[in-house]
């Protein structure tokens, strides 16, 4: 994948394409997002995630998210804290504890750490490899891809609009 092809997958990105695309390069090797036909699904799914590399934190407080025991969310001010961030919304404490050990990163400490454009897109990267995304992809199970990042089939028409795109522009048959 070269810039131009995530310019056209996502026309309104502009100047951010050229400030993401070495990260988005690293990070898909890091995490095997190697395949036209996984990193299709992967541009897709960021597309829509981040509003075309729009948005690196959730725009929501992340109040919802307070006293949420299935994201890890026990103590006091979790559910703003630990709002989703990065390219695909990692949300909750526990998740943020499981990116850390990963990283060895103090992202308990610093969770805006997962706004800056390199770990927005290592984040992405980290939790499609982890959720099993790169299988989904190579099967071609788009919505099983959704409903793991998205917990649901929220915006499930643009995310394929956008997998369309992809597919037509790496060659994916």
């Amino acid at each position: 994948m070269i810039a131009a092809d995530l310019s056209v997958v996502m026309p309104y990105a502009l100047r951010r394409v050229d400030e993401f695309y070495p990260f988005i390069v690293a990070a898909t090797a890091e995490y095997l997002i190697a395949t036209p036909r996984r990193m299709a699904a992967f541009i897709a799914q960021v597309a829509h995630e981040s509003s075309e590399l729009r948005y690196t934190a959730e725009i929501a407080d992340g109040k919802a998210y307070e006293g949420r025991a299935d994201l890890g969310n026990t103590e006091v001010g979790d559910g703003p804290r630990y709002k989703g961030r990065g390219l695909i919304q990692i949300t909750g404490r526990a998740n943020y504890q499981k990116l850390a050990d990963s990283w060895g990163m103090p992202l308990i400490a610093q969770p805006e750490i997962l706004e800056q454009p390199e770990y927005a897109v290592r984040s992405a990267a980290w939790f499609w490899q982890t959720k099993g995304c790169n299988t989904m992809a190579d099967g071609d199970k788009f919505g099983s891809i959704t409903k793991t990042i998205n917990g649901g089939y929220n915006g499930l028409d643009a995310r394929i609009a956008y997998w369309l795109k992809a597919r037509a522009q790496l060659k994916v048959s």
